[in-house]
């Protein structure tokens, strides 16, 4: 066993522990010359007497004595309960070091890891201590020190953050002295280091920040250290640094991050797909620095990530929908550029491009508050549908409840898009059927849809799908429509769209010809069937169709049910709708009363249904009275000229009127203009009479679901008029007595509509 006191006189033992800091520096302090610098202190004296026994030590090779000095300075003092004994440990393992001098790597496992302890004391003198003798230990070990690393670093990432400021001071001191150690060391080893640092990545106290920034931007400095090959491990750190209160944090982490998108660009070869998952998470931050920071960052990525960014770009897409919308400026020019940096690259599922991860993030944007981005998110439905069809047809049922819900945006622009992506689905016969089907189920659920958008949605769709096949379709579904009144509504608005649209002048055109053209005919069978619903679209259908006399016949099977408000409403549209440029084939043959008596008795036949006082009335009549009572030829058919000036009634188409007959019930029509027709073909191949019955069966249906709801009413209002006198009769009960013999007669009607 070695004698510590022949090594270490007791004077000197007692001296370390002193509380006067000089005399516990005297007392590591020597007479010989020595280049020992106590950090922090103006003076600086010639190492004493620790350094002295174990420089003499270390020359004879004594290092079982070095070690029992070491030993004593530590478990005697270092790790005393006194905080003044800590304090001389430290001094005394410094000066141990510098006594070692070329030799102190043998040692530092015994002097290092008590130092190190001392960080974490709770007196912050001892930790100060701690600084300036680990400062001294490294000044002398250098490259020997990097072993050491990780938990030197850690430590000073505490210190960095000590709450007393000549602690802070000294751990900056010795973070410098550790920073040019590591510089300089082929010993350092990053791998090592960076599971350390991404912990420490989270910390959010500014100093540690400010430390950490720092070392990441020494690090990277190194052109020995692959700080971007480990750059995932801690770019989540720095893109939340950005948020950071101070300015001068916001500013080093940017600083930094510039950096290294600076050596991405450079670099051949990058881990685009872990950074890109960071940047899509930080791209929805709050913080708009960072926001804009994530965008730039997925923009130079897209332009240089090639396939190692085609499984992301689903998510990337995902980050960059929404930021189309934001509100700053900045975000939002980068976004879009970035979008159509996405939407330009031709990688398919073979290069591993996930088209369902893209619909998916498509139609949940599609619910974005942001009308800017509803839209994008419909460009990539329709892009992908041009680009990959059929592996987009195969998500449909996926994507198409959203599709129909989005003809309900707010925006115009969002439903014309919407409509252009449905057209495009529903360029297969299947799938038209299917949107046509889902359409007007659409409309029955959403009455306010169908008021609000029907007729942009019809007049869309008829343009981008041919209107004939969109209206036979739709005509198909209606003619079998349950709900009664549904089908009515439906009818009556594709009707007006009919005869208002300048889009569907082709298919009025080929309806006018329904008398003379088998595809005409063939369209005026099939709208037919369904236009019964209505009976104004029926009468409208056959003007359209200059088929006046069984207009006349509609007209004269109406009966009293028939005549409602909505029908009035309707009519008013219709004659309004006699005075447009439509109609003006027809208001030209009124100049040839003698040859159209059927159209004639149609007018007169709607002028008689319309109330007198009504505006309807008054134009149906101002244009009938100006139609000519003669012909250019000077004769009627069968009817002289003066028969008709000799009219008692003052109405010259009276006598017309009166010499048209009534067909037999099971005959065919003969139309005007066609009176020389072979009329046992029928009239083109149209069975009017086939078709009136056609007409009258579904009006009868309309009839008894009428009376049908009209009983479920009433007896709706006789039931709770019924519960409501049971209540007034239970509560009354006490003065029934009083009150006079015919007070117990049943409510009267009105009192139930009431």
């Amino acid at each position: 066993m070695t004698d510590i006191s022949s090594l270490l006189p007791a004077s000197v033992l007692r001296n370390l522990a002193d509380k006067l800091y000089e005399k516990r520096k005297n007392a590591a302090l020597e007479q010989y010359g020595g280049s020992f610098m106590v950090q922090g202190h103006q003076s600086c004296k010639l190492l004493q007497f620790v350094e002295g026994v174990v420089r003499t030590l270390t020359a004879a090779g004594d290092h079982e004595k070095i070690s029992a000095i070491i030993n004593v300075l530590t478990h005697e003092f270092a790790f005393s309960p006194q905080a003044n004994h800590r304090k001389g440990g430290l001094i005394g393992l410094a000066a141990a070091t510098v006594g070692l001098a070329s030799e102190a790597a043998q040692h530092l496992e015994q002097i290092v890891p008590p130092v190190l302890n001392s960080f974490s004391d709770q007196d912050s003198r001892v930790r100060y201590y701690a600084c300036e003798a680990l400062y001294n230990i490294a000044k002398v070990a250098r490259g020997e020190f990097i072993v050491f690393f990780n938990q030197i670093f850690d430590a000073l990432c505490k210190l960095s953050a000590d709450s007393d400021a000549n602690v802070q001071s000294a751990a900056h001191l010795l973070d410098r002295l550790v920073k040019d150690i590591v510089t300089e060391s082929d010993q350092f080893s990053i791998e090592e280091f960076i599971p350390l640092l991404r912990e420490r990545m989270n910390v959010l106290n500014p100093y540690v920040r400010q430390f950490l920034v720092g070392w990441i931007t020494v690090l990277d400095s190194v052109p020995d250290i692959d700080m971007l090959g480990f750059l995932p491990d801690f770019l989540d750190g720095l893109f939340n640094m950005l948020s950071d209160s101070s300015h001068e944090i916001r500013q080093q982490a940017d600083s930094a991050l510039s950096e290294f998108l600076q050596e991405i660009k450079n670099s051949p070869s990058v881990d685009y797909g872990r950074m890109a998952e960071i940047l899509v998470l930080r791209a929805s931050s709050t913080d708009e620095f960072t926001r804009l920071t994530s965008i730039t960052w997925m923009n130079e990525f897209v332009k240089l990530g090639g396939d190692q960014l085609v499984p992301y770009y689903a998510d990337i897409l995902g980050a960059i929908l929404p930021c189309i919308s934001d509100k700053e400026e900045k975000i939002r020019v980068v976004a879009r550029e970035t979008n159509e940096e996405l939407r330009a690259i031709k990688a398919g599922p073979t290069e591993g491009f996930d088209i369902g991860a893209v619909l998916t993030i498509a139609r949940r944007e599609l619910s974005n508050e942001c009308e800017a981005t509803r839209i994008e998110a419909l460009h990539w439905m329709a892009v992908l549908l041009e680009k990959h069809r059929k592996e987009v047809i195969s998500f449909l049922d996926d994507i198409f409840p959203a599709l129909l819900d989005a003809l309900s945006d707010p925006s115009e622009d969002v439903v014309l898009l919407v409509l252009e992506v449905h057209a495009c689905i529903a360029r297969d016969a299947p799938h038209f059927r299917h949107l046509v089907v889902f359409l007007v189920h659409h409309f029955r659920m959403d009455h306010s849809l169908l008021e609000k958008r029907g007729t942009l949605i019809l007049r869309r769709l008829c343009i981008l799908l041919d209107a004939e096949r969109v209206y036979r379709e739709l005509s198909t579904i209606l003619e079998g429509e349950a709900d009664l009144d549904f089908a009515s509504v439906m009818v009556q608005a594709l009707n007006l769209i009919l005869l208002n649209s300048s889009e569907l002048a082709e298919l009025r055109a080929l309806i006018k010809q329904s008398l003379s053209n088998p595809s005409g005919r063939d369209l005026f069978n099939a709208l037919y069937s369904s236009w019964c619903h209505s009976p104004m679209a029926t009468i409208s259908l056959c003007l359209l169709a200059q088929a006046y006399q069984h207009a006349s016949a509609v007209i004269q099977s109406l009966v009293e049910e028939d005549i409602n408000v909505k029908f009035l409403v309707q009519l008013d549209k219709l004659v309004r709708l006699l005075e447009t440029p439509i109609f003006t084939y027809l208001r030209l043959q009124l100049l040839d009363p003698g040859r159209y008596t059927w159209l004639l008795k149609t007018l007169y036949g709607l002028l008689m249904l319309l109330p007198q006082q009504s505006a309807a009335f008054k134009i149906l009549r101002t244009r009938l009275k100006t139609v000519p009572a003669y012909t250019f030829s000077g004769e009627l058919p069968n009817i002289s000229a003066n028969a008709i000036r000799r009219t008692a009634s003052g109405n010259p188409y009276a006598q017309i009127l009166s010499h048209i007959p009534s067909l037999p019930s099971g005959s065919q029509n003969v139309e005007d203009g066609d009176r020389n027709t072979d009329i046992s073909n029928g009239t083109n191949g149209i069975n009017f009479t086939m078709r009136l019955q056609q007409f009258e069966h579904m009006q009868r249906q309309h009839r008894l679901h009428c009376k049908s709801q009209s009983q479920m009413t009433r007896q709706t209002r006789r039931s709770n008029s019924s519960g409501t006198a049971q209540e007034a009769q239970r509560s009354d009960e006490p003065r029934r007595s009083s009150l006079p013999a015919d007070s117990s007669r049943p409510p009267s009607r009105s009192s139930w509509r009431s």
